[in-house]
């Protein structure tokens, strides 16, 4: 608009405020080297690890960005639920815990987000992978909006790492799913 339009009355008009809608991401979503259950279970290691490795990572794509979460605190019914489990099907699961982390494109920065013992992100029957979802938000932990932390932008990563405590007998399968919240 011009500066003889603003004079004579002209409506002035503002930049359209971005709007984040919820998702989530699964292992699927991760980058080339960790988008499948087995590679996932391959960085997992089969040895117990005290430190925390990096199991799974997704690059943000262009005018993209994200933030861990969706929904607020407030409103429980309108906040994310996460679920996270690694099994030996029919027999028992992975005991450690799941590291939720956001770190610049050259991972000189890293924020820890959440820090959650994975016996409380999974149902307690290791007979499947779908008995071992939780199905019931009541008992899964919530993970709304994380907007204390900047948001991870272009080439940005989102990353979990793990520290395995008691490994399964012969862990064979993993899966997740957290919520997320995406900006375009």
């Amino acid at each position: 608009m011009s500066l003889l339009d603003m004079l004579m009355g002209g409506r002035q008009q503002s930049a359209p405020q971005t709007r984040g809608f919820r998702s989530s991401v699964q292992i699927t979503d991760g980058d080339a080297a960790y988008n499948t259950a087995a590679l996932v279970l391959a960085l997992i290691t089969g040895v117990v690890h005290a430190d925390y490795l990096k199991i799974w990572q997704m690059t943000v794509q262009s005018q993209m960005r994200y933030a861990w979460g969706f929904g607020s605190a407030a409103l429980p019914h309108n906040q994310g639920y996460l679920w996270f489990v690694g099994l030996d099907t029919g027999t028992d699961f992975d005991v450690g815990v799941l590291r939720i982390e956001q770190r610049n494109a050259r991972e000189t920065h890293s924020i820890v987000v959440a820090e959650i013992p994975d016996n409380r992100l999974h149902t307690a029957t290791a007979t499947t992978m779908a008995t071992a979802t939780p199905g019931n938000r009541n008992e899964m932990i919530a993970l709304p909006e994380k907007i204390e932390y900047p948001l991870v932008r272009e080439d940005s990563l989102l990353v979990l790492t793990y520290r395995l405590n008691v490994i399964a007998t012969a862990h064979d399968d993993a899966a997740f799913d957290i919520p997320v919240t995406i900006y375009q």
